[in-house]
């Protein structure tokens, strides 16, 4: 289970695209693998604007979000997370490391 793993596992070693250019790779310091399409990053932007905060509802309609879609940028945000800019012009969600980990591992290493 994710939740037994070294604080390490947690901190990305190197993230950038994969080979062809059609997920975001993410190497962690414990040597796992995780891919991710843009489009699921996309629809599980954490930000208020897309999930409730008050009861964690999911508000982003996934039909308003392309099938094309990709992250123009990548910023780091301090040593917790990322945060993506992406072609639609949303820029507001901060992907927090151990979220992006679990998701993946949940997954079986590859958020589809």
């Amino acid at each position: 289970m994710t939740d037994e793993l070294p604080r390490d596992a947690f901190l990305p070693d190197e993230v950038g695209p994969n080979e062809d250019a059609t997920r975001l790779q993410i190497r962690w310091k414990d040597g796992v693998t995780s891919l991710y399409t843009p489009r699921a990053l996309r629809l599980r932007c954490p930000c208020a604007g897309c999930v409730e905060e008050m009861t964690g509802e999911r508000i982003l309609v996934p039909e308003m979000i392309p099938e094309g879609i990709h992250p123009t940028a990548i910023d780091w945000v301090g040593r917790y997370a990322l945060r993506f800019r992406w072609s639609d012009g949303h820029h507001t969600g901060i992907y927090p490391f151990d979220y992006l980990r679990k998701w993946a591992d949940a997954a079986g290493g590859s958020l589809e």
